[in-house]
């Protein structure tokens, strides 16, 4: 009988992914980095700087993941096929990928070969699925074509079948096992629905919002707030477990507990937050109510000693930024936030604990899950972004955008409402003005700011004729600063330009 190649290939497939699945459930039992995960961390940080950075801007860490499945699906393939006249292929293969899965493990962050475990029992369950899967196969397939459909035939296919079913079933309990374990993620929920924290619920300052359909809310729900870290499987961390050192070019070292820092002064206000791949009119930018305790005085009580200007924090999956000394302790409200719109961060946005530092990109200073902070200089230390091409200082520019008209939308004619943003974080708006086919700079209303630290919501009404029409802004900030036309890439240091929209009026 001749010996299918497609049905060896789906054996190695099947068994190849059974043991991923034995490894996913797991390492979520134990709250640790799947190999998977681990792979993909791996390829982020060993990737060239321009592969990384055309990543960020073009959803690579959406595509990272699925890409390895993929690769990993043709090798398991290739495996299984190969196995049908060399056994020892399987133990081979599937081998080499297991210590590939163990080097990347072994990087990761707070690694200990216990971490090797869910790696080596992931292997086992490939080499005993394909094993199992290989046997019936070969006795199938060692039937000559005049046992085809025959009694013999179908006892052993209906084998087959049923073996394929049992890896099927162990591999799917697994896969369903990984998704309900997380007791990490389960006891991290229960605890932040305990927590009594000192923090006030947000009340939007009367007349901030414009009250224009298509604006964008003037606070940002937190299951709204963009999201842009390097994390392809987020930390849980505790609030009971989590600390933070202090420590490098200080006179005093000090490691602060959640309960120490909650106990703190607190602080809260209203910041804007934008990344620096944030493309002229994008919609990387949030406005949240943080709540926290203020950085300054406690790295003034750490004592900065002389020549020391950046802080080098790092987050506990090792992701790490170096932040200028002197911003973090100007008077701005740069802060270790705990809490979000009034409830506890949550885990996405940095649980238990993140900085927040009004009018620097995140890049170098809002740094999520945050343990570490050494207090160096600029010239020791090479942080995750700046590495890789970014500015090291990372200021926010000026910007603004028109968010109503959308592009390409159809209004009637006459007065037409023109609405949208304007920030540029810790120095403040002072006016805002559009311009409409190349015509002269109108002035908008503007809304009422909270601080310096937000942004401003503006409208314009304009009368306009049918017909194809194109809308621009450009902010004014409170040092009289006029935003600048040049258009420049969001890298190295964050993009410039006019926002335009396209639309049509009826």
């Amino acid at each position: 009988m001749k010996r299918s190649a497609a049905a060896w290939s789906f054996a190695g497939v099947l068994a190849g992914f059974t043991g991923l699945a034995i490894n996913f459930a797991l390492t979520e039992w134990f709250n640790q980095p799947g190999a998977v995960v681990a792979v993909a961390d791996f390829v982020r940080d060993h990737s060239p700087a321009g592969i990384v950075n055309w990543a960020r801007e073009n959803s690579g860490k959406k595509i990272t993941i699925p890409a390895i499945l993929l690769i990993l699906t043709t090798l398991f393939a290739v495996i299984g096929r190969a196995a049908r006249t060399r056994w020892w292929v399987a133990v081979a293969g599937f081998g080499a990928v297991a210590v590939l899965g163990s080097i990347a493990v072994l990087t990761t962050n707070g690694a200990t070969v216990t971490r090797l475990v869910p790696v080596a029992l992931g292997y086992v369950a490939m080499v005993g699925a394909m094993a199992l899967l290989g046997e019936r196969l070969r006795q199938l397939q060692s039937l000559d074509d005049s046992h085809l459909f025959g009694d013999l035939w179908r006892g052993r296919r209906r084998d087959f079948l049923v073996v394929v079913g049992a890896v099927v079933g162990v591999a799917s309990i697994s896969t369903i096992a990984g998704r309900l374990f997380g007791q990490d993620v389960r006891k991290q929920k229960e605890e932040q629905k305990s927590l009594r924290l000192p923090v006030t619920s947000p009340v939007i300052p009367a007349g901030a919002r414009v009250d224009v359909d298509g604006v964008q809310p003037w606070m940002t729900p937190a299951d709204d707030f963009y999201l842009i870290d390097t994390a392809f499987s987020r930390p849980v961390v505790l609030a009971e477990d989590w600390s933070l050192r202090i420590h490098g070019m200080v006179d005093r070292e000090i490691t602060l507990t959640y309960n120490d820092l909650i106990g703190r002064e607190g602080v809260e206000a209203w910041i804007t937050l934008n990344c620096v791949s944030n493309e002229v009119g994008g919609d990387l930018i949030g406005n949240a109510w943080w709540s926290g305790a203020l950085l300054a005085p406690i790295l003034a009580a750490a004592g900065p000693q002389p020549g020391a200007d950046a802080v080098l924090q790092t987050s506990i999956d090792g992701w790490n930024c170096a932040t200028p000394l002197d911003v973090l302790m100007d008077g701005r409200k740069a802060m270790l936030a705990v809490a979000m719109n009034g409830e506890p961060l949550p885990r996405d946005h940095g649980y238990p604990v993140r900085t927040i530092v009004p009018g620097l990109y995140g890049y170098v200073s809002g740094t999520k899950w945050v343990v570490d902070m050494e207090v160096t200089t600029f010239d020791q230390v090479d942080a995750y972004w700046t590495q890789r091409g970014w500015g090291e200082l990372g200021p926010v520019k000026m910007a603004s955008k028109v968010e109503v008209p959308s592009r390409g939308a159809t209004v009637p004619a006459g007065q037409v409402v023109v609405a949208g943003t304007a920030w540029i974080q810790h120095t403040g708006i002072s006016a805002v003005d559009i311009q409409v086919d190349g015509g002269p700079w109108t002035p908008a209303d503007l809304g009422a700011a909270a601080s310096t630290d937000t942004w401003v919501q503006w409208k314009a009404t304009v009368d306009l004729e049918p017909g194809d029409h194109t809308v621009t802004v450009r902010a004014t900030d409170a040092d009289g600063n006029v935003q600048t036309s040049v258009r420049a890439d969001v890298l190295p240091d964050g993009a410039t330009g006019w926002h335009s929209v396209d639309f049509s009026v009826a």
